[in-house]
């Protein structure tokens, strides 16, 4: 499997989007790792304590993280987009305006937002830096793109325990600042450490079916729990 056309192919891209099932399957078996830090939580930091007046969201997926900021920080006027509109739908659920977007294409006016978040989804765009000069447009100067994105050995353990390999996209925390420096003047990277646990063969099983059902149906069986490890970046590029 060409694991990184696999991962920006926009059929692909789209049928695991279709609904919000893959993706709430993914979040469920994340945890702290080692040093009991979320990655979540310091992308939210980072983003609340730039104190954004406007803050547009590419890839918002079913709102949670739009929704945590808000509920920190109550006038923030906030835009999530995603190409999916299942995620738009649950996003506006949450309260949350949200709207239909590519990355590639954001319907709004240059300089708009002082703030983005691109978070575990620059992987997927169909033509990176295309999306990050978008991102770049609709910021104002000194506005700041906060970023999520996964490493080389992210769960690679279990990838291998199913006989696959790493999943090496075009976007990793080894050259996502390497990648943002194309466009932005300053990018600080801090390194999450994190723990995927599922109880059983079958959760681990049921994960690996959201993005490559070959590699759930090799996956040897196991019994008990089991903890993999994954490697995560936070970026702020400004």
């Amino acid at each position: 499997m060409d694991t990184t056309t696999s991962m920006t192919d926009a059929g692909r891209v789209a049928g695991q989007y279709a609904t919000t099932d893959n993706l709430s399957t993914r979040r469920s078996v994340w945890g702290p790792g080692p040093e009991w830090v979320s990655p979540v939580d310091v992308l939210r930091t980072l983003v609340v304590s730039s104190q954004p007046s406007h803050v547009v969201e590419i890839g918002c997926g079913t709102g949670q993280f739009a929704r945590s900021v808000l509920d920190e920080v109550p006038g923030l006027h906030y835009v999530a987009t995603d190409l999916s509109p299942a995620m738009v739908a649950a996003t506006r659920a949450l309260g949350v305006t949200a709207t239909v977007a590519p990355a590639d294409r954001l319907p709004f006016a240059d300089g708009s937002f002082d703030g983005a978040v691109a978070a575990w989804m620059l992987y997927h765009v169909p033509d990176l830096d295309t999306a990050l000069g978008e991102v770049r447009r609709v910021l104002r100067d000194g506005g700041t793109l906060h970023v999520a994105t996964n490493g080389r050995e992210h769960l690679a353990d279990l990838l291998r325990d199913a006989g696959g390999s790493p999943l090496v996209t075009q976007f990793t925390s080894e050259d996502a600042a390497e990648v943002l420096g194309r466009h932005f003047g300053r990018v600080v990277q801090r390194d999450v450490e994190t723990r995927a646990t599922f109880p059983h063969h079958a959760a681990a099983c049921a994960y690996l079916a959201t993005f490559a059902p070959a590699l759930a149906r090799a996956l040897p069986p196991f019994e008990g729990p089991r903890t993999y490890a994954g490697h995560t970046a936070v970026l702020s590029a400004r």
